[in-house]
């Protein structure tokens, strides 16, 4: 029996979510400077029945935080979204805004952590106690069998939730990983965060190249 089996639970938080008390700490001190924006655990966003799982490790301050949406409003979205609309995983036109009309096609985005986390770093606690989210996710969309992990951290936490060994699927930007006990394929690239990209450590090449494993995966 893996950790999918049984009746999965609620997919999202409520936006009242109480369970982790750093995080609503944080949440209400949002609030009250900044209370335009969502400040409120982010649902994932995605197609009916998805073949692709894309994580994240948490939303961003003045992206997914404040538009509500995964990864739309900050750099990293711009990229993600992009890529995505080229392989013909969303359609539409990316605005950086979740009323901007772009929808995904067989994908799903999400975040192992729904909440913001101060200086943009969960605890280890506060990722265990989201896990169920994550969980719930994968066990009410069985048609996932890709995942793409957006960092080590995220890819890491995705083995864990699975109860799998992290060091049998070491991260390495590029990899593939086929996951024992489930019909899954993990593959990793380093986060698609403005730092990364101008550093040097992420290319436009590298991104669309695993973007290529993936499309050759599910075709």
């Amino acid at each position: 029996m893996s950790v999918l089996d049984g009746k999965p639970g609620p997919v999202d938080p409520p936006r009242e979510c109480p369970a982790c008390p750093r995080l609503v700490e944080f949440r209400e001190e949002l609030r009250a400077v900044h209370p335009d924006w969502h400040n409120a655990p982010v649902p994932s966003f995605g197609a009916e029945n998805p073949r692709l799982l894309v994580v994240g490790l948490a939303p961003g301050m003045k992206g997914a935080n404040r538009s509500g949406r995964p990864f739309t409003g900050d750099y990293a979205g711009h990229l993600l979204y992009q890529t995505m609309l080229d392989y013909g995983f969303a359609e539409g036109t990316y605005e950086a805004r979740p009323d901007d009309g772009l929808v995904l096609k067989d994908a799903m985005i999400t975040n192992a952590v729904r909440c913001l986390p101060p200086q943009n770093k969960p605890t280890g606690e506060e990722i265990r106690t989201c896990r169920p989210f994550l969980l719930a996710t994968l066990a009410a969309n069985p048609s996932i069998t890709a995942v793409l992990a957006l960092g080590r951290i995220a890819h890491e936490t995705f083995l864990t939730a699975l109860e799998l060994r992290r060091a049998e699927f070491p991260f390495a930007h590029g990899a593939k990983h086929d996951l024992p006990g489930y019909d899954l394929s993990l593959f990793d690239s380093y986060h698609c965060s403005r730092y990364n990209t101008n550093t040097g450590r992420l290319t436009q090449e590298m991104f669309t190249s695993v973007f290529d494993k993936i499309r050759r995966h599910l075709s």
